[in-house]
């Protein structure tokens, strides 16, 4: 018998996948998250040999989509598009019905997108950080931004901002940047906070403008647009990174195929030429290091949300 599982333990990677995989996207089509994970999809079944399907379950600011993966089976075939949403959602929501430290193994990051600043160019006049200030002050509480969930980073940068410039903003949650976009395009909402990526060809159309990114550095997809530090808000730095987390169950040798192969993807000069397109970084890297930064995002945020004072039933 002890030989027998010795020959049918390893033999599990070599036979894995059998079936279409399933990665979860906690948001509407047309958001980051969306965007990456269709990417990621359409080269990794190549190299899998079986399809991979991106699936969305959009609700509860990403959290909705986090609770089916930790409950589903824990196979290797129902995958989460994880972000850092859900290290905010830790501390944000009194409750969760999934701890994303202990009921999810991290697999690998898939990119980094700066968060930026950006207003209707129609509606507002203002052309920089300051002058957007002086308007919002000079009309507290007349002027709405959107995120795409409660307790989001782009929920959580515009309580920052708020907090720092002294000025007084209406917050409304979407289920995803792509609803968000539409209304800011149409004006229902007169500014965000979003990721580059569903926003870019707006600002590139002159429909919006950008003025300034929620980093430290700038991006390389808008160089001219100044961060919000060298605006005058001091330290601020927030930005989005994207992974792949499965089950925690979920065998080793499984979860070190999936990395392989997705590093191989995200590390391809394909790839990367696609996250240029869309003003996203790659990144890749180990099981470890996206389980070491997401340990270390939690206990940030967790700081950022109790001095905000954000929370949600």
């Amino acid at each position: 018998m002890l030989g027998t599982f010795a020959v049918a333990g390893p033999a599990r990677a070599d036979t894995w996948p059998t079936k279409p995989i399933t990665l979860v996207v906690p948001f509407p089509a047309g958001g980051t998250t969306d965007v990456l994970a269709r990417a990621l999809a359409d080269k990794l079944q190549q190299s899998l040999g079986q399809p991979v399907i991106v699936e969305s379950k959009p609700g509860a600011g990403a959290t909705l989509g986090a609770d089916y993966v930790a409950k589903s089976k824990p196979d290797g075939y129902t995958l989460l598009v994880g972000a850092v949403h859900h290290t905010i959602a830790s501390s944000v929501y009194r409750k969760l019905p999934y701890d994303f430290q202990k009921d999810f193994i991290p697999i690998t990051g898939i990119a980094m997108v700066p968060n930026v600043l950006v207003v209707n160019a129609g509606q507002t006049p203002a052309r920089n950080v300051a002058e957007l200030v002086t308007q919002l002050k000079a009309q507290p509480g007349k002027f709405s931004y959107g995120s795409n969930g409660n307790g989001t980073a782009q929920h959580l940068i515009g309580t920052q901002f708020q907090n720092i410039t002294g000025t007084e903003l209406l917050h409304v949650p979407y289920k995803g940047s792509g609803p968000m976009a539409t209304d800011l395009l149409g004006g229902q909402i007169q500014l965000s906070f979003d990721t580059i990526t569903p926003v870019l060809q707006h600002i590139k159309a002159g429909k919006l403008r950008a003025l300034a990114v929620t980093t430290a550095k700038r991006s390389s997809a808008l160089p001219d647009v100044p961060t919000l530090e060298e605006a005058g808000l001091k330290g601020f730095d927030i930005g989005t990174w994207f992974g792949v987390l499965a089950p925690v169950a979920t065998p080793k040798d499984v979860v070190g195929k999936l990395n392989t192969e997705m590093v191989k993807v995200i590390q391809s000069p394909e790839f990367r030429k696609r996250m240029e397109e869309i003003g996203a970084e790659p990144t890749g890297g180990s099981s470890d290091q996206l389980a070491q930064q997401i340990r270390n995002e939690t206990a940030k945020f967790g700081k950022l949300v109790k001095a905000a004072n954000v929370t949600i039933e």
